[in-house]
């Protein structure tokens, strides 16, 4: 029992952090790298695949709450995983924090966590872009077989010749006042696009973290100036039709139709599910031994984040 508790000196961490040679990792991420991966990571899960769910589903038009709710616990977590790499700045993160501290059992339990909690933010993400790729493949006529479309959990049914997602085309038949049980089901088998989509990420990470960091630098360019265009158009088409605009905030607040639907407790749960996305900040203090500069670079890079942590919940709140 004794050693499972444990810890592990901090001197021989640190001096296991200063080895050189040909087999330890190359120094090269600077501020910039480890920012852009963090807020790959947040706007990858969070606007593109996280925040649909959660309005539709539990916090309505009050899902601006539940941003800022999870920003403030993000600012608090990000200084204090800050604090944490500043003292210990070496790889590791949470893991290598509860060895030094708690012992070896809870940097066990920690460490397994991290792998969980990648696992399944790598799965969200690979999965939501699968989902608009198919959607894009489908406005140019191109359907994929349910089986290769989504998984087990993927339901589909079969209108106009194709298979279509449950969840994309059950509000058209409402409108067009087709009842979806009369249509043939199916489940999907193995999403290819998602697998296909991890296998190329592997890939390019196998390449180098170099390599790499400047190919996610790029995507979040792409990606933040989509979001910035997508403001700007929804903007302007908002502000010329001004009744519409209303009649989606009405009301702010939905009526609470059970514990995380809608009312007070369904924005706490939409931001605890949009707390996934802020996955991100584990990024600096996993990769001390890739900075070019250890104790500088990691509190700066979470400063960073904070802002830009709050400048998306701004965003939400313009919106």
């Amino acid at each position: 029992m004794a050693n499972l508790l444990a810890t592990k000196p901090l001197t021989t961490i640190l001096n296991e952090a200063q080895e050189t040679g040909e087999h330890c990792l190359k120094r090269a991420l600077g501020p910039g790298n480890l920012i852009a991966l963090g807020i790959g990571a947040i706007i990858g899960t969070g606007i593109f695949v996280i925040t649909g769910a959660a309005t539709a589903q539990h916090a309505g038009p009050a899902i601006i709450l539940s941003f800022i709710f999870a920003a403030v616990g993000c600012v608090f977590a990000g200084l204090c995983y800050a604090e944490f790499s500043s003292m210990i700045p070496v790889a590791g993160s949470a893991y290598t924090y509860g060895y030094a501290t708690l012992g070896e059992i809870v940097a066990w339990i920690i460490g397994w966590d991290l792998v969980l909690e990648y696992a399944f933010g790598a799965a969200t993400v690979a999965s939501g872009w699968s989902g608009y790729f198919i959607s894009l493949l489908g406005d140019f006529g191109i359907k994929l077989p349910a089986s290769i479309a989504g998984t087990h959990w993927d339901q589909f049914v079969f209108y106009n010749g194709h298979w279509e997602n449950m969840g994309r085309i059950v509000p058209k038949l409402k409108i067009l006042g087709i009842d979806p049980a009369t249509l043939p089901h199916a489940h999907g088998v193995f999403n290819v696009l998602g697998f296909l989509a991890i296998v190329f990420c592997t890939f390019v990470l196998v390449i180098g973290i170099k390599e790499s960091a400047n190919f996610n630098t790029g995507i979040v360019v792409t990606k933040v100036c989509v979001l910035l265009i997508f403001i700007a158009l929804g903007g302007n088409y908002l502000l010329g039709h001004r009744e519409l605009m209303a009649a989606n905030w009405h009301p702010f607040i939905p009526e609470n139709q059970g514990f995380g639907q809608f009312g007070m407790s369904g924005i706490l749960r939409a931001a605890g599910i949009i707390f996934f996305a802020y996955i991100g900040l584990t990024q600096f203090p996993l990769r001390p031994r890739r900075r070019r500069t250890r104790r500088k670079t990691c509190p700066s890079g979470f400063s960073a984040l904070s802002s830009s942590v709050r400048c998306s919940t701004s965003w939400w709140r313009e919106c």
